[in-house]
């Protein structure tokens, strides 16, 4: 359900009154029941209306709450941060992993959770990517961003630009790369055509910029992928790789930092965009925005991504 604070609840009970999507899987929403029922009262959204409890959910055939009492309305103001929705939202999704991981539920899509009261509980993790990749003990996982024009995948994530030089390897970025080319083979079910950004201007012009980083790791792993049968080109200057004629001629982009693929998705498609952590043992997405506090619970939000999400989540089991 994401934060209760933000607008989780809303896009969630919107999405469980939605029949397209309950005629691709059975979506189920871990939540607080007392905040999705406060919530459609304000909102004027679609009551949720049937409940599951855990000896159920194996068998359940069609939408319903699944309640993780963690909060009560008394505790937070809809808008606002604060640390008892911070717990909440880990609490949906802690016990989202623990079920999926013993092969309770078959996917997981996440509502958003708001990053200040997430460490304000004492959540050290900058995201659902970093939660989910440590609860599952994941070898390796990376975060893909996926919509109708675009795809794109990252090999650093939520740190500070001086951190992600150093976080360039030949290994990393041949792990994403991998993670990418599998998943893409699911959805497209063909072999992909994929392109790397460089991380330097010009994708640092034969070691005119930066420090060299993509002759000494972009490039040997663009070639050990194309050694394996990758349909794989790079590294080129990002600020053409999202030219119209060339992503229509590209399935996935692998991208060295945030923001490299995070402007162009969100510029190209914002309510279509789909967050996808690649690696761990069951499929996980998520809406690709965030709380959008200003207008929680105001009847104001689109779920729009949510139902991608969830849609996505299905196609990839």
């Amino acid at each position: 359900m994401g934060d209760p604070a933000g607008v989780g609840p809303e896009v969630c009970l919107e999405l469980l009154a939605n029949e397209e999507v309950a005629s691709t899987c059975v979506p189920i929403v871990f939540g607080d029941r007392e905040v999705l029922d406060r919530c459609a009262e304000v909102t004027g959204r679609p009551k949720a209306e049937r409940q599951v409890e855990e000896a159920g959910l194996s068998k359940c055939d069609g939408p319903a709450v699944f309640s993780v009492p963690s909060i009560s309305l008394s505790d937070f103001e809809p808008g606002t941060v604060n640390a008892a929705t911070g717990e909440a939202a880990y609490a949906y999704i802690d016990r989202a992993i623990q079920l999926a991981l013993a092969g309770v539920i078959q996917g997981v899509a996440t509502a958003p959770i708001n990053k200040e009261a997430l460490r304000a509980a004492g959540y050290p993790q900058p995201g659902h990517t970093e939660i989910f990749a440590e609860r599952t003990a994941a070898a390796k996982s990376c975060m893909m961003l996926t919509a109708d024009i675009l795809t794109c995948s990252f090999v650093t994530v939520h740190v500070g630009y001086h951190e992600v030089p150093n976080l360039l390897t030949k290994e990393r970025i041949s792990e994403v790369i991998d993670l990418t080319r599998d998943a893409m083979k699911r959805l497209c079910g063909y072999e992909p055509k994929m392109i790397v950004c460089g991380l330097n201007p010009h994708a640092g012009e034969r070691g005119l910029f930066g420090n060299a980083e993509e002759e000494k790791v972009i490039i040997p792993a663009i070639e050990s992928a194309r050694a394996s049968g990758a349909d794989i080109e790079g590294p080129l200057p990002p600020d053409t790789v999202f030219l119209d004629w060339r992503r229509e001629q590209t399935d996935a982009v692998v991208c060295m930092y945030h923001d490299q693929g995070h402007i162009p998705m969100k510029a190209l498609a914002f309510d279509r965009a789909v967050n996808t952590t690649l690696g761990l043992p069951f499929p996980r997405t998520s809406a690709d925005h965030g709380t959008a506090l200003d207008i929680a619970w105001q009847g104001k939000a689109d779920a729009g991504s949510l139902t991608e999400a969830v849609t996505l989540a299905a196609k990839l089991l």
